[in-house]
């Protein structure tokens, strides 16, 4: 694609500044191998095979992917996949295993059932599947809650036929507090986990793979003792939440939505084009649901379905209608997964596009 004027793109539209996002990338690489630890990202932030194959280039060792869709489109470029999430259902199984040969699978889980059903579509389809043993360290949404559930589920998992046991993954997402506050929290991870690892290895299961991390925690995952994967999403693009917590810099977000102002009729704001269906509706502590790239004293105070409002209190910048603007939302994830494309910008010119290929839940 030839380089063409911002200027064209119709609004809303998805912008990914390519400069930062390479950078991001060979920070998060240079990370992992500084602290020995394997680097498996979450693609569910970005959706997009060649973003996966960038991540792969960089020093990625994997992918992590949430539904069977993600699952296929990603197979396309890498050749291990974790399914972080537990498939129920004939259907998921079925297109899981059908997934390409080349392609090393593996299933977190939290429970018997789950465990039956992929041992079962393992066995028909005549692959093997790995499984990695889902612990709760927190988050209190998913995950075995006793070290003695997680050694029964995987011995289970380690004697069923179609299956490999390969160790345990957990999600620190309750951690979400600024950086620099997440000592203590960090700290009863580490002990939880670490009686977890206790006991599998006392019962001669000792987890191959320690697979855990966030995008929030993720310049601290060197303090969970015993972690040696971590699995953030948000990476390559971060968001205002990112930015918040301290897990980057303003200048490092890397992911914007273009917007046009459409009304400056009522005094101390301005609307853009931009609502709840380009950016989502996710809150931050400090109110609002995104900020200006180059004026992050500009918040977006509040959405409808296809407005975006900006609060102008703040700053003398008026804007007028036509003018255009960027926004970076709370949430990169969700924001992306409204979009059917991305377009990729260097110096204010675009140079790419990427189809979202893995948003949805049907068959690619």
């Amino acid at each position: 694609m030839s380089p063409f004027s911002l200027d064209s793109i119709e609004t809303p539209a998805a912008l990914v500044d390519v400069d930062r996002m390479e950078a991001n990338l060979q920070k998060a690489a240079a990370y992992t191998r500084e602290h020995g630890l394997r680097w498996r990202p979450h693609t569910k932030t970005h959706k997009v095979p060649e973003l996966a194959a960038r991540q792969l280039e960089a020093g990625a060792t994997g992918v992590t992917v949430a539904t069977p869709r993600e699952a296929e489109v990603m197979g396309a470029v890498a050749e291990d996949v974790l399914l972080a999430y537990s498939p129920v259902g004939a259907s998921k199984l079925k297109r899981l295993m059908a997934l390409s040969r080349r392609v090393r699978l593996s299933v977190g889980l939290d429970s018997r059932e789950v465990l039956a059903g992929l041992a079962e579509a393992a066995r028909e389809a005549g692959r093997t599947v790995g499984v990695l043993v889902e612990l709760d360290l927190g988050m209190r949404r998913v995950g075995v809650q006793t070290p003695e559930v997680a050694v029964a589920l995987a011995r289970e998992a380690a004697s069923a036929q179609g299956l490999e046991y390969q160790g345990v993954m957990f999600y620190p997402g309750h951690i979400r507090m600024p950086m620099a506050e997440q000592g203590p929290a960090l700290a009863e991870v580490s002990r939880r986990l670490g009686t977890f690892l206790e006991a599998l290895g006392a019962a001669g299961l000792k987890p191959g793979i320690v697979s855990g991390g966030s995008t929030p925690t993720l310049w601290r995952s060197h303090e969970v003792a015993g972690m040696n994967e971590i699995r953030p999403g948000l990476t390559p693009f971060f968001d205002r939440a990112s930015a918040w917590t301290g897990v980057c810099g303003w200048e490092e977000v890397a992911y914007s939505v273009l917007a046009t102002v459409v009304s400056t009729s009522v005094a101390g704001q301005a609307v853009i084009d931009a609502g709840s269906k380009a950016l989502a509706k996710e809150e931050l502590p400090m109110g609002g649901y995104g900020a200006l790239v180059d004026r992050p004293d500009v918040v977006v105070h509040a959405l409808s379905e296809e407005h975006g409002m900006l609060d102008l209190s703040r700053t003398s910048w008026r804007p007028r209608v036509g003018d255009r603007v960027r926004v970076v939302p709370n949430h990169v994830c969700v924001s992306v997964n409204l979009q059917d494309e991305l377009w990729a910008v260097r110096g204010g010119q675009v140079t790419g596009r990427w189809e979202v290929m893995g948003r949805g839940r049907g068959p690619v």
